[in-house]
């Protein structure tokens, strides 16, 4: 007989040498009681009981519960953090060339919450200093006009500044035969769905048939079955730029058609969102969310923020005033909306820190993580989305706890040598217990190796990103010190501080991709955070020698830079790239050099933002 049919096989008990936290978490255990392993973290020890066998649920549950759990470690590691920064509140604050680039302090009035609060919940500090802004505001960046040719420059008059989205003359319902109807819907769920899965598959059946008749009325329900519609279109665009990187000219008219035909849709449904602004229904607020993104796929983060918004404030009322009677999917849906809407927010805060905020980062703690939701026929599928969300939610707090630890307008550390790095090392700690917990499709090595998971290279780029932020600190200290001290009187955990951020910055620049969910959503984000790391990079040209430990920076040291600026240039094949900072920079220098290191080279001005 099996061990399934025997009746009593889930009560089964043995004898254990290792005590179930342990097995859990995989690490050796000594068998004592208790352990040493959970004397050491504070957990229970517990022996005996054998591992029952779980179903898919269970192990999505299981991760949500973990994800959960290791959020709560962060919270009262960094509230450990933040104690020892407030007992040395009074210490003197350590003066540098860099004072006029810290974040400057506001009235007491303006001051966010307890310490414990701003802990509790991962949220983005108002007009912080890590946007890419704020690095080109960097006085080191002086003496290299073509990278702000003005003082003044603004990304959002920028984007403000352009045309607006000319619509059509007159509506025109694009015809699609069952067929297509299905591959477009199926391009939507393997995509976008599968970023964000906020529509379940009986939601997706009803959009299909919606579509299949033909009539499009004034209804919500008819808004977003064509924004479903559009998005698929959009989704089958960007799939055919990642598996065709050399078009022949009938990939080229098709993805001509593509685009038109999602813009079509699109134009359909954006002349009914007023239906969706006046109604206050879970469908609703689906159509102002698939709005968001799909201005994000035209790369118009102000329009994208503004439906963003919406989302959100029509999400947290509904969330707020839950009818006890109402669907479960129902709510589960408006609670995967909320953290969409989370990430989506805190990620066009990073970078245009003025803009005003929803709230519901100062709620996110109290809203439960995704549960279980049927998003895909394929129960592989449906796991993999959750846990790749619920990977995506956790980068996002932790990002928003690097920014507002780090750079926080009138708390941030970032620029006091005394503090940083103690807040740095927790939060790199942090970064690296988030890359080891990643389940096993979306893992990675920190290299350059390609993934055939393009899921898990998305993360890679996130976990790049956020690490470089992390350790950025380091570069302002260096530069800091150029005009007092020569490279020799330097920390040796300066070098290594340096190293690890341009370290990162290289990695995320040599592993761009076009992966679906950067270039679908993620473009306008990427391409500002990029820009702002080769910043970071540009200012002063640091260089690190990883043999020697040798650190070059502007007008500071004897270590000489090396090899040629079009080389290093070239290092970053199909980077936007501008020939006029390299040759400011040799100019600057009197040589053929910027940045280089055992690692790899890094140079040029990668200033991009007129290229979005």
């Amino acid at each position: 007989m099996s061990l399934e049919e025997t009746p009593d096989y889930r009560k089964r008990k043995r004898t254990s040498h290792a005590c179930d936290p342990c097995r859990y978490r995989k690490v050796r255990c000594d068998g004592r009681q208790p352990c040493t392993t959970c004397a050491n973290i504070g957990d229970e020890c517990v022996y005996g009981t054998e591992a029952v066998p779980k179903n898919k649920s269970d192990l999505i549950l299981e991760v949500a519960v973990r994800s959960e759990r290791l959020l709560q470690d962060m919270s009262a590691q960094l509230a450990r953090v933040s104690g020892m920064l407030d007992g040395k509140a009074s210490s003197q604050y350590h003066t540098s060339p860099t004072a006029i680039i810290s974040p400057s302090t506001i009235n007491a009035g303006h001051r966010p919450g307890s310490p414990d609060d701003r802990i509790s919940n991962a949220t983005l500090s108002a007009f912080h200093a890590s946007t890419t802004e704020s690095i080109l505001a960097w006085p080191h960046f002086d003496d290299f006009q073509s990278l702000r040719e003005d003082h003044s420059f603004s990304v959002f008059h920028l984007e403000s500044s352009r045309s607006p989205l000319a619509p059509r003359a007159a509506t025109v319902h694009p015809y699609a035969s069952r067929s297509e109807i299905d591959r477009v819907v199926h391009s939507f769920q393997r995509n976008v769905n599968f970023w964000y899965p906020t529509m379940s598959v009986a939601q997706a059946a009803e959009v299909q048939v919606h579509i299949a008749a033909g009539v499009f009325g004034d209804s919500v329900r008819s808004c977003l079955a064509l924004l479903v519609m559009a998005l698929g279109c959009a989704s089958e665009l960007i799939c055919s730029y990642a598996a065709n990187e050399e078009p022949d000219s009938e990939e080229l008219e098709l993805r001509s058609h593509r685009r038109a035909m999602g813009e079509i849709y699109f134009d359909c449904a954006f002349k009914k969102i007023y239906l969706a602004q006046a109604e206050c229904s879970v469908d609703a607020v689906q159509c102002l969310f698939f709005t968001a993104i799909f201005f994000a796929f035209l790369q118009r983060p102000l329009q994208a923020w503004s439906f963003i918004h919406a989302t959100a404030a029509k999400c947290r009322l509904l969330l707020a005033y839950h009818n006890p009677d109402a669907n479960p999917a129902e709510q589960e849906c408006l609670r995967r909306i909320f953290w969409s809407c989370y990430i989506l927010e805190s990620d066009y805060l990073a970078e245009l820190s003025a803009l005003p905020q929803t709230g519901i980062a100062d709620i996110e703690s109290s809203i439960p993580l995704p549960g279980e939701y049927q998003t895909h026929v394929s129960q592989t599928d449906e796991e993999q989305s959750s846990l790749y969300f619920l990977a995506c939610i956790s980068m996002r707090r932790l990002l928003n706890r690097v920014h507002n630890l780090l750079y926080a307008r009138d708390t941030g550390v970032a620029f006091d040598n005394h503090q940083f790095p103690s807040v740095v090392a927790e939060l790199a700690h942090q970064l690296e217990e988030w890359k080891d917990l990643l389940p096993p499709p979306f893992q990675f090595t920190v290299d350059l190796r390609p993934l055939a998971c393009t899921a898990g290279a998305f993360l890679r780029q996130r976990y790049l990103t956020c690490k470089s932020v992390i350790y950025r600190p380091y570069l302002t200290w260096a530069l800091s010190m150029t005009a007092t001290a020569t490279v020799e009187h330097f920390p040796a955990k300066l070098f290594e501080g340096c190293k690890i951020c341009l370290e990162a910055c290289w990695l995320h620049a040599q592993n761009l991709g076009s992966y679906p969910h950067t270039v679908l959503v993620d473009t306008w984000i990427c391409s500002l955070s990029y820009d702002g790391e080769c910043d970071a990079d540009n200012s002063g040209c640091i260089a690190v020698d990883g043999a020697t430990g040798v650190l070059s920076a502007r007008g500071g040291g004897d270590g000489a830079p090396s090899g040629q600026a079009a080389d290093a240039v070239d290092a970053y094949p199909g980077a936007w790239r501008v020939a006029e900072c390299v040759a400011e920079c040799e100019a600057y220098w009197g040589c053929g050099g910027v940045v280089e290191d055992e690692i790899g080279v890094t140079a040029g001005g990668m200033f991009i933002l007129a290229n979005i």
